[in-house]
């Protein structure tokens, strides 16, 4: 069995060491405190007795775990990224532990009246009974994803002192930067050698996911004339109208708050504005391709009857690509994902196989010829003040990357 106070005390060594990453570095790692937990867990992989541990100049973290049975297998993955998301501060994480929780509020922090509460996170109440780790309403928790480093680590550990189980060659990897959309940039898979890897980045205990969005962010900047206002009639131009018109000329319900499943959207997730210039920062996604293609056009056609509409171009649109769906690289195995879900079974869990609404190492590395679907690792509300993790389902992960690589030896 795995041991539960050894996997929390893990966990919490990780969430406490702030590896917030930063989009607007072009180094890699995004930032310099990303080494510290990417160094830590270097030493950890030599201390439990893995091999041919190596970090490389970009903080990538490779490892392996030699088959002990004496007939030939694939090699199989396990992957997570160790930096957390920059939408919401990491510093200073100071974890909560709430035991046998009653199924009521949890009080975040008394003095900011911050309340996680199964009221409006329903489902807080799949876990009543279960040992929960939250934050403590000021940070964010960082399960996203050192809870996947966490169950990684400890299922190498467990093999590693069970001999008697039975496993092929078995790879990790650990990467920086996956929050900004980097994590697979300089994963170096021939390097990795693996057969096929999972990704440990999903949320609660079930999810099995080889579909994700199409994905691509997109700048707008809006130009305009400044004058003063005194003396501005016909001569000043102020960006933020435009911008604002910009916006409203958008499907107003195609948005993340008003999708789910499969429906994509447009997402301002910043902006910043003056009379002179505005910038407005949108993530496009959708899961179908062509309809991913046009929504890129939709913005661009946009931009194009503004500036018609003003006889001069006001607004420039650029477009980057980011990741792309997954699901035409894993459909030709699809017994990658069976197995996922075999090992699931046997450690009595549903399998919940759906799209992901968003983004994983695994949708780049699938491109990159390494099929990679993603598997729960057991956090829920990421990226914020809310986040929580049950460390029954930090447990059950564990025995799911365990139950995997069983199977994989005896096919």
């Amino acid at each position: 069995m795995i041991n539960k106070q050894h996997l929390i005390d893990r966990f919490l060594g990780y969430v406490t060491v702030d590896t917030e990453s930063d989009p607007n570095s072009d180094e890699t790692p995004s930032t310099k405190k990303q080494w510290d937990l990417a160094k830590q867990i270097t030493e950890e992989l030599k201390r439990i007795g893995m091999q041919d541990v190596s970090i490389d100049e970009n903080a990538y973290i490779m490892a392996t775990l030699a088959s002990n049975v004496d007939h030939d297998t694939p090699a199989v993955g396990f992957i997570a990224h160790f930096d957390t998301s920059p939408d919401f501060t990491g510093a200073n994480v100071t974890p909560q532990l709430i035991e046998n929780y009653d199924g009521k509020d949890i009080i975040l922090n008394k003095e900011e009246n911050i309340i996680l509460s199964p009221s409006y996170f329903d489902d807080l109440l799949m876990y009543k009974g279960q040992t929960l780790i939250t934050t403590d309403g000021t940070t964010l928790l960082g399960a996203d994803d050192k809870a996947g480093i966490a169950e990684i680590v400890t299922a190498m550990e467990y093999l590693i002192n069970h001999p008697e189980i039975k496993h092929g060659t078995i790879k990790i990897g650990f990467t920086p930067d996956e929050e900004i959309g980097r994590g697979a940039h300089k994963f170096d898979v021939e390097k990795f050698g693996a057969d096929w890897a999972y990704t440990m980045d999903g949320s609660q205990v079930g999810e099995l996911e080889y579909e994700n969005f199409n994905a691509a962010g997109a700048v707008v900047t809006v130009k305009g004339k400044i004058v003063h206002p005194g003396y501005a009639k016909g001569k000043l131009i102020n960006s933020m109208h435009i911008a604002t018109q910009f916006i409203n000329s958008l499907p107003k319900m195609e948005v993340p708050e008003h999708t789910e499943g499969r429906e994509g959207f447009f997402h301002l997730h910043n902006m910043k504005g003056a009379v002179e210039e505005t910038k407005l920062h949108y993530i496009i996604r959708d899961h179908d391709l062509s309809q991913f293609e046009a929504r890129k056009e939709v913005i661009s056609n946009l931009a194009e009857e503004l500036n018609s509409q003003f006889g001069s171009e006001v607004i420039m649109v650029e477009i980057k690509d980011q990741y792309f769906n997954m699901r035409e690289k894993i459909e030709p195995v699809m017994h990658i994902v069976d197995i996922a879900k075999e090992a699931m079974e046997q450690a009595g869990i549903k399998p919940l196989i759906k799209p992901i609404r968003g983004g994983t190492d695994g949708s780049q590395l699938s491109y990159m010829g390494l099929p990679c679907p993603n598997i729960f690792a057991g956090g829920h509300n990421f990226h914020g003040r809310y986040e929580y993790v049950p460390v029954e389902s930090m447990i059950k992960a564990t025995e799911v990357i365990i139950n995997i690589v069983q199977i994989v030896a005896k096919k």
